[in-house]
């Protein structure tokens, strides 16, 4: 039961995560979708998780996890601050260095492999993300050091995580041809169109994150209940 579980919330999660990147951001279209985005990811993070163990594979035990990790830390960064958000983000920071650590591992290991691959991933691919989890680590160290920030910046860190999270949901299904072929008709299937979806993820988020930085305000989805919060830019 597990596994169909793990197929609805992904499919659920990148149709709402467009969604959310698409409708006024502040709105309610906007905080709702991203809010059921969030609940969407956690389950198929988890469940991936859970699916990785019980096989035996370690790359869908980290994808979990930096699934995770990435809307856990990306929700609380438009949360008022609080202790219970500071605790958040000091496990959050263990886990993202951990992952950083074991993604330029599986690197090494894939890039002295005959065929370049680790975990089913190519050697690149694990740098690259090694790289993002170095980022976040340090993002959560600041955060930890010095407090969430404020404006543009808190928009930002809020932004690129959610991003990044649509990314790893999105690449798990376009980047398996079969798998896209099991639900889209035969055009959809090509190496273009299975990677415009991707390259679409990472062309909302350089908007929106210049949109944050340009304009002086800008609506955004910190609430305790129903008020939405307005904040300058930096």
């Amino acid at each position: 039961m597990l596994l169909p579980i793990h197929i609805a919330a992904g499919g659920l999660a990148i149709i709402l995560g467009a969604v959310a990147l698409s409708v006024k951001k502040g709105g309610t279209v906007h905080r709702r979708s991203g809010r059921l985005f969030v609940y969407a990811m956690l389950v198929l993070g988890i469940s991936a998780a859970i699916l990785g163990v019980r096989k035996g594979a370690t790359g869908n035990v980290f994808s979990g996890l930096t699934t995770a990790y990435f809307v856990i830390t990306a929700l609380t960064a438009v949360r008022p601050e609080s202790q219970g958000t500071r605790r958040i983000t000091v496990v959050a920071l263990v886990v993202a260095v951990g992952l950083a650590v074991l993604d330029i591992v599986a690197g090494v290991q894939a890039f002295q492999s005959p065929g370049g691959w680790r975990n089913g991933a190519p050697f690149q691919m694990l740098f690259f993300l090694a790289t993002v989890m170095s980022l976040a680590a340090a993002g959560d160290l600041r955060v930890v050091r010095f407090g969430a920030p404020r404006g543009g910046r808190r928009l930002a860190r809020h932004l690129w995580r959610m991003c990044f999270a649509l990314f790893i949901a999105a690449g798990s299904f376009f980047s398996i041809r079969e798998r896209v072929a099991k639900i889209l008709p035969e055009p959809f299937t090509t190496a273009p169109m299975r990677a415009l979806p991707i390259v679409l993820v990472f062309g909302a988020m350089f908007y929106w994150l210049w949109r944050v930085r340009r304009r002086r305000t800008l609506p955004v989805i910190v609430r305790h209940d129903s008020m939405p919060l307005t904040t300058p830019a930096d």
